[in-house]
């Protein structure tokens, strides 16, 4: 080959296999559940998610190439196939718009800050004392207790209870989904499973109606 021939070659332009890690993956623990093409749903938690995949620990592991939509805490609703089988679950990838993609990125971002900071729950948000402080929740396994709400923000809430839930136990506080986080001395806190808004915050415990007085006892 001559000179000329190989300065040629060399400057071709060279087929470059797709990088499936372009986005950056976050190590995260978030609870969610599934759905795979059965219908039937199952528990996972997310340890490492991207805006364009996520792996999954689960009881089941469907077939690769299998559609999977899953609700997951802090995230939302996703959506994708199964990429392929990992140690105790799955690889997913995620099927998303360019603003999902954006928004997904926004919350791994805030999730990995939050994670390097040890912050229990998102501080930035002011607290509020809210008009009305009793509220209940609700126990995964059917059981309610009478609460009283400290204070509460778009991401989470204080509250004084008698029993208290083991941490990253799911609850239900008035009408919002969350998990619990902290023990204190007379109660616990929680961080809501999905960002509120201010509207939903002040319509999401119990109304004036609803709540009970403050010498009910807290177990139902």
């Amino acid at each position: 080959m001559s000179t000329a021939s190989a300065l040629q070659a060399r400057q071709r332009p060279v087929a470059r296999k797709p990088d499936r890690r372009r986005f950056q993956r976050v190590k995260v623990n978030l609870l969610g559940r599934f759905m795979l093409a059965n219908k039937r749903e199952y528990p996972c938690q997310v340890i490492d998610m991207s805006p364009g995949g996520a792996a999954i620990i689960a009881p089941v592991t469907g077939e690769v190439g299998e559609r999977v939509i899953a609700y997951v805490d802090h995230i939302g609703r996703i959506e994708g196939e199964i990429a392929r089988h990992i140690d105790g679950g799955f690889a997913m990838t995620v099927n998303a718009t360019l603003r999902k993609r954006d928004k997904l990125a926004s919350q791994l971002t805030w999730l990995a800050n939050r994670h390097e900071l040890s912050l229990p729950e998102d501080r930035r948000h002011d607290r509020l004392l809210p008009k009305n402080p009793y509220s209940h929740i609700l126990l995964p396994d059917g059981r309610q207790y009478r609460c009283k709400v400290i204070d509460v923000s778009l991401s989470g809430a204080a509250f004084n209870i008698d029993v208290k839930p083991e941490l990253g136990t799911m609850i239900t506080l008035g009408k919002m989904r969350a998990r619990v986080i902290r023990h204190f001395d007379d109660g616990v806190a929680v961080e809501f499973t999905t960002m509120q808004s201010a509207a939903s915050v002040k319509s999401g415990l119990l109304t004036d109606d609803d709540a009970p007085g403050p010498n009910i006892p807290s177990d139902l």
